[in-house]
């Protein structure tokens, strides 16, 4: 399901042998930290500024649907004056429900990047899915979730579209590149399909720092043929990349590996149509739905 969450795996959520870790100790971590806003005289709308977070990503982590991101941990010890229970118990968490054991490196760096990049030629990325989509692609891939996997799934799928926030200090810088035939494939069927180009086209318009372009049918020269990848540079200045196959996920760590990614990736941005015309041929797409 792109990006570790279950079934056409792209990103950790997995299906297969590899099924969702479902936790408590999320949920536990949000009670704490609600104990310590409340017992601090703060509502979420007055502690989100302090924490430098939106308020929909502290509801999420109050909520223990969202993995806390080691930055929130430091300052909202500080904030609510926790003399080190928050730190602590964020060592024992697990992660969020519906993300994959293998992908939890990835995910814990993805939740912190400045900048993200992302080539995908098999589904939509996580990040841009909608729950439609997202269902529909984790039902094509054997073996069906039950009902309660596929909740999980959905749920930390949906958790994650707060990384596109421009209201986050500073914003994450995306870029994409998705196949045109990615798209042309309607999965899940026309309605799921409308649906999808009308969420795409809505977050390009409104995410100055989403870069969305796609790679047209026809490419003669493409460097992208050995597959998706994923670039994260950290608050450091530091790049990671990550590679996802059937059942698995790799992090990159080697300078002289992320140097190809980032050689191969460069190349396809020159290759791929600009988001100008990417957005011009979306349109035209959802216009002939």
């Amino acid at each position: 399901m792109a990006d570790g969450v279950g079934g056409a795996s792209t990103s950790g959520c997995g299906g297969g042998g590899n099924e969702p870790e479902a936790s408590d100790s999320l949920k536990s971590f949000g009670e704490v930290v609600k104990a310590f806003r409340k017992r601090a005289g703060l509502t979420q709308e007055e502690f989100a500024p302090r924490v430098q977070y939106s308020l929909p990503t502290v509801a999420s982590i109050e909520q223990g649907r969202r993995y806390p991101p080691q930055p929130f941990v430091e300052r909202a010890e500080v904030v609510l004056d926790a003399f080190g229970t928050l730190k602590g118990a964020a060592r024992h968490l697990s992660r969020q429900p519906g993300i994959a054991s293998w992908f939890r490196q990835w995910a814990q760096l993805e939740a912190e990047a400045v900048s993200l990049y992302t080539y995908e030629c098999r589904v939509v990325p996580g990040l841009l899915q909608t729950e439609a989509y997202a269902r529909a692609v984790s039902f094509s891939v054997p073996p069906l979730p039950t009902e309660e996997e596929m909740d999980a799934r959905i749920a930390a799928r949906m958790a994650r579209h707060e990384l596109l926030s421009t209201s986050r200090k500073p914003p994450t810088a995306f870029s994409f590149i998705i196949e045109q035939a990615v798209l042309e494939r309607h999965t899940g069927g026309e309605e799921v399909t409308r649906e999808l180009y009308d969420h795409l086209l809505d977050v390009i318009e409104r995410h100055w720092n989403v870069e969305f372009q796609l790679m047209p049918l026809r490419q003669p020269v493409h460097a992208g043929l050995d597959g998706p990848m994923r670039l994260a540079e950290t608050p450091d200045n530091q790049w990671f990349g990550y590679s996802e196959g059937q059942e698995n996920g790799r992090l990159i760590t080697v300078p002289k590996e992320i140097s190809r990614l980032h050689q191969r990736y460069a190349k396809m941005r020159s290759q791929a149509l600009t988001p100008e015309d990417s957005l011009g041929l979306l349109k035209r797409m959802r216009g002939a739905l």
